[in-house]
């Protein structure tokens, strides 16, 4: 098994435990390829949930710039409902993980096919 193969498995379990979801395997992977390689730094393949420069990046950078979503308010309470089912207690939340929540969350899960 590949080492991407194996986190992805790590974030179908996140998903699965700490969401309550059971994850669409195909999107699951198909949005960890689009991380790249920060899914292999410690630092980048996590989003600090509580850090606001981390949410504006993850707000420009997939949101607006991949999902192709209009900026606006509801792109925050989006991120901040993601925060809230991901579990705001807990530390690592992975970078695809969340990708995929907000992905699914805004109904754009068309952008990965």
């Amino acid at each position: 098994m590949s080492a991407r193969d194996e986190l992805i498995v790590k974030y179908a379990a996140d998903l699965r435990d700490k969401c309550g979801i059971s994850p669409n395997m195909d999107l699951l992977t198909k949005v960890t390829i689009g991380c790249g390689p920060s899914i292999y730094n410690a630092d980048s393949a996590t989003v600090a949930g509580s850090q606001q420069v981390e949410l504006d990046t993850v707000k420009n950078n997939f949101l607006i710039k991949k999902l192709g979503l209009a900026d606006g308010a509801n792109l925050d309470a989006g991120i901040d409902a993601v925060m809230e089912k991901y579990g705001r207690s807990n530390k690592n939340k992975y970078r695809a993980v969340v990708y995929y929540l907000l992905a699914v969350h805004f109904k754009k899960e068309s952008v990965y096919n």
